[in-house]
């Protein structure tokens, strides 16, 4: 099985991506495959809603979304991180996030997926619940089945991540959680024979 850790920080090795890393570290320890997508080293442009994936065509936009997607569709669990950005996710994150509408329109293709999140800010009450929250509606809407750190929403992290013990504990335990689920999941299959 395959988790899947996207990070929306458009800077490369900081906070948000070392708390990633932790997080697939986890997966990774308990026997997952793990692949790191990040927007710091990714070129996605905006959706305008042309319409064309409402008809079942490709996105026309030239970009680095079509191997996203597929990414995303071949992944059994999704972990996402952003910073917090004047209170939600980055607007890269954001783009991404609307890109994947083909995934929703064409059969949602991220139905029944395990998805968790987790959240960098500047204070421990830097707006990072406003964050999680925006990532945990777009897995609801593409109908992905959504867990926290099993006390609260996530994984809640301060910079500087390396020194926030707390916040490194949530985001690991998000993670374990996440794959509590898809070892159920898969466990459940095996039992019933089904795909």
């Amino acid at each position: 099985m395959m988790v899947v850790g996207i990070c929306g920080s458009p800077r490369k090795t900081g906070n948000t991506e070392f708390l990633l890393n932790e997080a697939l570290a986890a997966a990774k320890e308990r026997g997952f495959e793990t692949e790191r997508l990040l927007l710091s080293e990714a070129k996605i442009d905006f959706c305008n809603d042309c319409g064309g994936c409402s008809k079942g065509k490709a996105c026309p936009k030239e970009d680095d979304m079509s191997h996203i997607l597929e990414v995303l569709e071949r992944a059994d669990g999704i972990i996402v991180a952003s910073p917090v950005y004047f209170g939600s996710v980055t607007a890269q994150l954001k783009a991404l996030f609307d890109r994947t509408i083909p995934l929703r329109r064409q059969g949602f293709r991220l139905k029944d997926k395990a998805g968790c999140a987790i959240s960098v800010g500047g204070s421990r009450n830097g707006g990072q619940e406003k964050t999680l929250e925006t990532v945990h509606a777009w897995m609801h809407i593409h109908g992905m089945i959504v867990v926290g750190d099993d006390a609260h929403f996530g994984g809640i992290a301060v910079r500087p991540a390396t020194e926030d013990r707390i916040g490194r504990k949530t985001v690991v335990a998000s993670a374990n959680k996440l794959c509590d689920l898809l070892e159920r999941t898969e466990k459940k299959k095996s039992c019933w024979g089904g795909d």
